[in-house]
Order: structure tokens, then C-alpha cells, then sequence
């Protein structure tokens, strides 16, 4: 190791020391959480319990078994999530590409690991409410204006997370995914606008990430078709916003490490933000 790369380091370990903070951005994972009814739900379940066996010094163990979709709690989408008239992002023939019982393009594991600057786009405290209302269109409008007032654009490489208050319903499994009342999200000019600053990923604290008129389910994913398979941006679901917004986060360092599933079309993630203490 030569010693610019220690002074590096040095630098990079002083600045996630003792005067940082770190926020989760995600949902624990539990046993009947909300999930989107497009998939199948986490389960987890006990396998072995202390004292099914016994080791000869006294010793025990326990583990599990975890049954869980790809797009359950925070999670990333892969680019093979979403096609459009046949094909994924940059042409990719998507009945191909899915043989084999995988993704052989744009799987999961090719989502990248996001260290990188965040942005919390906070809607819902630009229009003065605790949660937005139900299939509500958040639009270029309201991204920038929440832009203005985090004091921050995102820019190229940037995370952009938008704050709609949805999870606030996170306890309630039926409120929260909405299909009666419908659910807050972007719109596609908002997705545009996001485009065009050229951000790596974009994510939301709902369920689908778009705009859900109210009785109207999952049956058309306008703004997935816009991020994912025109400009290649990934979509971050399911997060959790309210303490990012009760702190007040405008810029932050975000770290979004998805696990790499391969030939899957998600992963889940961890997402933090990172911030001066």
C-alpha cells in the first residue's frame, strides 16, 4: 500500500467517524408485511430451535428459512424488471434474454453498489401535509420545488429519493398498498425530470413507485417503462422516509448496497444515508 493510498484512507475513515450519522432509508423485514399484490409476499420461519439438538459440549443453534419475492420490502429493480413492446432497456430482446429460468441480461446482479450523493425530494412537506393523498401525480412541478427546498438538484450519478409520507401507513398493510384510496407517486413528466438530470436511481417510500389512481391497481407502469427501460435508471421502492425527514436531510451521502441475485429482475437493499452528526 503505498502511503497516498494510506493518507486516502485515512481521509475516508475520518470522514464516516465519530462526527457522522446514520439513517435508515429501508423496512425491517417481517412476516406479513405489505407487499404489492403483483408478488409474492416475505415469509420467515424458524427451521431449527435451540435445543432440537444438542452439541456434546452443551452448545446449540438456531437458523431459518426466508421464502421472500424480489420486490418485497426496500428493494432495488434490476433492469429486466420492466419491458416494453418486447424489449428491455437498450433493445434487448426480452423473451431471450428471460430463457433458462433466469435474466442473462440486466439481472440483479448487474444493479450497481450506489455510494454516492442523495438527494430527499420531501413532496409532501412542500405542500404542507404529513402524507399526501391518495393517487396523488407528483410532478416535475413539485420536484423542483422540493429540490429548491432541500437546497440541492440532483445531478448526474445522484440518488434521488422522493418523500410522499406513504410510509407513514406502513403498520396497515391494506392502507398502505392503497387499492381502494390509491396511492401517491410520479408522474412521467416527473420521471422526465428526473431523466434529465441524469440520476443513477430514484426511489420512493410507496409501493410501486408511481402514481396509483384509486380502485385502479398495478395494471399500467408508465414511469417504470420511462426510468427503466428508456434511460436505464433503477427504481428503489418501499422506503422509509420519516426519519430522513424528521432530521431534515436535503444532501447525503447515500449507501445502497442491493444483494446480487443473478438473473434476478430485484433485489432487496439496505439503504443508508449517511450525514454530519
Amino acid at each position: 500500500m503505498t502511503a497516498s493510498t494510506t493518507r486516502g484512507t485515512a481521509t475516508l475513515l475520518g470522514a464516516v467517524g465519530a462526527g457522522t450519522r446514520v439513517i435508515e432509508l429501508g423496512h425491517p423485514l417481517f412476516t406479513g408485511m405489505p407487499s404489492s399484490p403483483n408478488h409474492p409476499g416475505f415469509r420467515m420461519t424458524l427451521e431449527r430451535r435451540h435445543g432440537d439438538a444438542v452439541r456434546p459440549d452443551g452448545g446449540s443453534a438456531s437458523n431459518e428459512v426466508i421464502i421472500t419475492g424480489g420486490h418485497v420490502g426496500t428493494h432495488v429493480d434490476a433492469l429486466a424488471h420492466v419491458s416494453h413492446d418486447g424489449l428491455l432497456h437498450g433493445g434487448i430482446d426480452a423473451e431471450q434474454a428471460q430463457r433458462g429460468g433466469k435474466h442473462t441480461v440486466h439481472g440483479a446482479e448487474t444493479i450497481p453498489a450506489m455510494v454516492t450523493r442523495g438527494v430527499l425530494l420531501d413532496v409532501a412537506a412542500v405542500h404542507g401535509v404529513d402524507t399526501l393523498p391518495g393517487g396523488y401525480g407528483v410532478t416535475a412541478a413539485d420536484l423542483a420545488a422540493a429540490a429548491e427546498r432541500a437546497g440541492a438538484e440532483p445531478g448526474p450519478g445522484d440518488v434521488a429519493v422522493v418523500r410522499t409520507g406513504w410510509a407513514r401507513l406502513f403498520g396497515d398493510a391494506t392502507a398502505y398498498v392503497g387499492a381502494a384510496s390509491g396511492v401517491p407517486g410520479v408522474t412521467v413528466d416527473g420521471a422526465q425530470w428526473l431523466a434529465e438530470r441524469g440520476v443513477v436511481a430514484t426511489g420512493a417510500d410507496t409501493t410501486a413507485y408511481e402514481q396509483i389512481p384509486a380502485g385502479a391497481g398495478h395494471r399500467v407502469l408508465p414511469v417504470h417503462r420511462v426510468l427503466l427501460v428508456e434511460h436505464g435508471i433503477h427504481i428503489v421502492e418501499h422506503l422509509a422516509l420519516e426519519d430522513a425527514a424528521e432530521a431534515g436531510l436535503g444532501e447525503f451521502l447515500a449507501v445502497f448496497a442491493p444483494l446480487r441475485i443473478v438473473g434476478g429482475t430485484g433485489a432487496p437493499v439496505r439503504p443508508l444515508a449517511v450525514v454530519a452528526a
